[in-house]
Parts: structure tokens; sequence; C-alpha cells
């Protein structure tokens, strides 16, 4: 058993698609409808990862994982819509999720991606970084700026240290999508600007993270 998934979405046969590819590879899995549902759902069962329908009847799939963040639970969430817009993509990440997949998709891909984002989440045996005020614990997978200690997303927290285990090298976006996200070719370099805003957004001005401005991003103290 690779962990309990929580799939909300309220087409049966999409749901049931998704939980049949999710069980061959390992998976436990609960199905949720509604909004209002997974949220509780949440709660009792704590899943491993939420995939997250955008497009639920009553409280829809933005307002679950807004909920989810305001009450401090970063529980991996990978939205699924058949909206293919950027507005829409940028408005899920900025509100804490980690992936986004739009329909129709491949089951396999959307596996693939689950398993991504949990990779992220496995702790590692790694050495405290730090870069100016800001200390990053790759064990604990915990961030500090100055005494505050910071909450990350799993994306968040991979974005950061893979910068920060390389200070002052320079990566473009699309060696950044390769590293972090693990599938470039299927995801826009717009994807690492807004984790990128939402970063330097919670580390505030002692931030390290600096833009190479027609090349990407790096890690350097000020």
């Amino acid at each position: 058993m690779q962990g309990l998934v929580l799939v909300v979405e309220d087409e049966r046969a999409i749901a049931d698609l998704i939980s049949l590819y999710l069980r061959r590879d390992g998976f436990g899995v609960h199905v949720e409808s509604d909004g209002h549902a997974a949220l509780a759902a949440v709660r009792r069962l704590r899943p491993v990862a939420v995939l997250l329908d955008v497009g639920l009847p009553g409280l829809d799939g933005v307002e679950v994982c807004r909920a989810m963040r305001a009450a401090g639970d970063w529980t991996p969430v990978l939205f699924v819509t058949a909206r293919d817009d950027e507005v829409d993509r940028v408005l899920g990440l900025e509100l804490g999720a980690d992936d986004y997949v739009t329909k129709p998709f491949s089951p396999r891909e959307l596996v693939a991606r689950v398993r991504t984002v949990l990779r992220r989440g496995t702790p590692q045996v790694n050495p405290v970084h730090v870069v100016g005020d800001v200390r990053l614990d790759g064990d604990r997978r915990r961030v500090w700026v100055g005494e505050a200690e910071v909450a990350l997303t799993s994306t968040e927290f991979e974005l950061l240290a893979h910068l920060m285990r390389h200070p002052g090298r320079v990566f473009a976006r699309e060696q950044l999508l390769s590293a972090v996200w693990g599938y470039a070719a299927a995801a826009g370099t717009r994807t690492v600007d807004v984790h990128v805003a939402q970063l330097r957004a919670k580390l505030g001005e002692r931030s390290p993270i600096r833009t190479v401005r027609g090349v990407g991003y790096s890690a350097e103290a000020p």
C-alpha cells in the first residue's frame, strides 16, 4: 500500500477510471463527489494526496484547496480540470496546489504525477543548507527565515531546496521544470514563475532567490 489518495470528482466514470489506475499502482483510494464531503474526508482520513476536480457542485475545488491551506493543511493537492486556461492554472498554484492536470488526460500520466508529488515530500537525509538568513533542513523538510519557521508546499520546498543546494548557480526555467517537476515537456515555464513568486511572498524581504533576467533564477545571499 502506497498510502490513501482522496479522489474528489463528480463525474463517476472519471472517478472510477482514476481509482482503477491508482489501485493498480498500489494506492488506496477514497472517492467523494462534492467539496464539503471532501473537506470532511481530508480531516477524517488524512490522505497522502488529494486529486481535486475544480468544477465541483456546491463548494468548488478552488475553495476546497483554499480552506485546506487556511487551516494549515499542506497535504499535496493536484487539481484536475477541464479548463485549460492560464488564469485558472496560476490561481490554482497561488492557492498552494502542487500540480495541475487538464482533461482529457492519460490515467498513467496522472498516477505518475501523483508519484512525483509524493517523492517531493519524502524525507531525505540531506545536510542543512543556509543562504543568507534562510535555513533549510532537508531531513526534516523545514524552513526558517531567521528564527521564524515558514510553511511551504512540497513543491515550493523542492524548488527552494534545489536552488539552495547550488548557491550562486543560475538555473533556466526549463532546468527547474525538469529537476523539480520531472516532466518539463508537459508544463509551461509560467509554473516556475508562479512558484518563485509564492516563495518570495512567504520568505519576505530576506528571500535568497534572485532573478537573472533572460536566464532564470538562483539562490544567493543578499
